[in-house]
């Protein structure tokens, strides 16, 4: 067990030891601020406070651990052997940066509770934070810092051991719009050939007219291949489906649809089926819960899991509502159209309020990679060449490497042929 003397012991402070040491490196530990039980442990201590106690391995601590609320940090982005990192300590620390503050500013989003301007849907834009405007989004800094530390203390406690862990990979299928054409009903279909027609897309017409005449089928209906993939490789995946009348922004199939029901219990044989939630939803906790036991109701198991749309994370708002409504896991942290960590970290983490001030039960999984950020790529070269980085970098730490894409864009016409690449891509990295 390691031991962690610090001259107060605060709930940031226990969230992000906790997480390091034991969600990353798979240590136990146990924080103290008594001095003579830190001088009489044998086994692995460390200091984290202003001022050393005699020789230990000593980890001068930043202020942000000990605060409550938000203040306006000064942060300076510097180089640590190879890796960003920030929160500079001086030389008598035996690492030269508080990675235990960094970690936190990042695991909880601290930037994102600070004053910013908002996207067109409401998010936090990938280029506002520190990690994008300092070139390390694409680096799990946070678990590479963990490793670091682990190295060091091997160095001086030669017995300390931690659990292995093991790279793994999950792909996620985001069903907002199961089907193109097919089921959308007579209103919307006659809307849909009025919309096409303005447009002059007629090659869309007539596709249409196929679909619903039976001839043809739907493109968009591509869930019958993802499960013969999904099984062909032995890949964890999981199929988040929108479960939500018709809005502005949510313009699935109709939950009444029997057959929109029968896909969603048919692919529930195969694969985790959870909710994505409705636009609405993400903000009204009622029309959540509906979506849920909906859901629930159909498959008849529990929905635990939740995708919200856009990926419209408004913390601690957001996830305050999925807790309300009993959800345990969320899959929303990432950025839609910007590959990259967004808190810095491919490992699961529970979500800390600041606010409250309090570790939540809410565990973040957060995704690395999602199609919409793949779209300007020209060739499946190019989308492989900006996968192997996040995959190295996954692997070099042994977390989890997370893909979301839709059946959307896996079923349409595009210069790169998607449901192909898909496959590749499991094939490359699901081991």
């Amino acid at each position: 067990m390691l031991l962690i003397y610090s001259h107060k012991i605060t709930n940031r402070l226990t969230y992000v030891t906790k997480q390091i040491f034991e969600g990353i490196l798979g240590v136990d530990t146990t924080l103290t601020t008594r001095v003579e039980d830190f001088i009489k442990h044998a086994g692995p201590k460390i200091t984290y406070t202003k001022q050393a106690l005699q020789n230990e391995f000593f980890m001068r601590s930043n202020d942000l651990l000990f605060e409550q609320g938000i203040n306006d940090l000064d942060i300076r982005v510097s180089d640590w052997e190879g890796v960003p990192c920030f929160f500079a300590t001086d030389e008598k620390s035996a690492i030269p940066y508080d990675i235990f503050s960094a970690s936190f500013f990042l695991l909880s989003r601290y930037e994102e509770y600070l004053p910013h301007v908002k996207d067109s849907v409401g998010r936090y834009p990938a280029k506002e934070s520190l990690a994008f405007r300092n070139k390390f989004l694409e680096i799990p800094v946070v678990d590479l810092w963990a490793y670091k530390l682990f190295r060091l203390l091997k160095v001086r406690f030669p017995d300390i051991q931690s659990k292995k862990r093991k790279y793994n990979f999950t792909s996620i299928v985001n069903v907002t719009a199961s089907h193109c054409y097919a089921h959308r009903g007579l209103v919307r279909s006659l809307g849909g050939y009025l919309l096409d027609f303005g447009k002059l897309r007629f090659r869309r017409m007539v596709k249409r007219t196929t679909v619903l005449l039976g001839l043809s089928k739907d493109p968009y209906d591509n869930f019958e291949k993802l499960v013969q993939i999904h099984k062909r490789f032995k890949a964890k995946s999981m199929f988040f489906f929108q479960f939500a009348e018709y809005s502005a922004h949510d313009k699935n199939i109709s939950p009444n649809n029997n057959k929109f029901r029968y896909l969603i219990k048919s692919i529930a044989d195969y694969s985790v089926v959870s909710l994505s939630t409705s636009f609405l939803s993400s903000t009204d906790k009622t029309v959540l819960i509906e979506e849920k036991k909906g859901l629930g109701g159909l498959i008849h198991r529990p929905i635990k899991y939740a995708r919200l749309r856009y990926n419209r994370v408004n913390v601690p708002n957001t996830y305050r509502t999925l807790i309300e409504s009993e959800f345990t896991d969320d899959f929303s942290m990432g950025y839609t159209h910007q590959i990259g960590f967004r808190a810095g970290t491919c490992t699961p983490f529970h979500f800390y309020d600041i606010s409250l001030e309090s570790k939540q039960p809410l565990k973040v999984h957060p995704f690395a990679i999602h199609d919409y950020a793949l779209l300007d790529c020209k060739k499946p070269n190019e989308v492989f060449d900006k996968l192997d980085t996040i995959f190295r970098n996954t692997k070099e730490v042994k977390g989890s490497f997370v893909v979301i894409f839709s059946n959307e864009l896996l079923g349409s016409k595009h210069r790169i042929p998607w449901i192909l690449l898909y496959e590749n891509l499991l094939k490359r990295y699901h081991v």
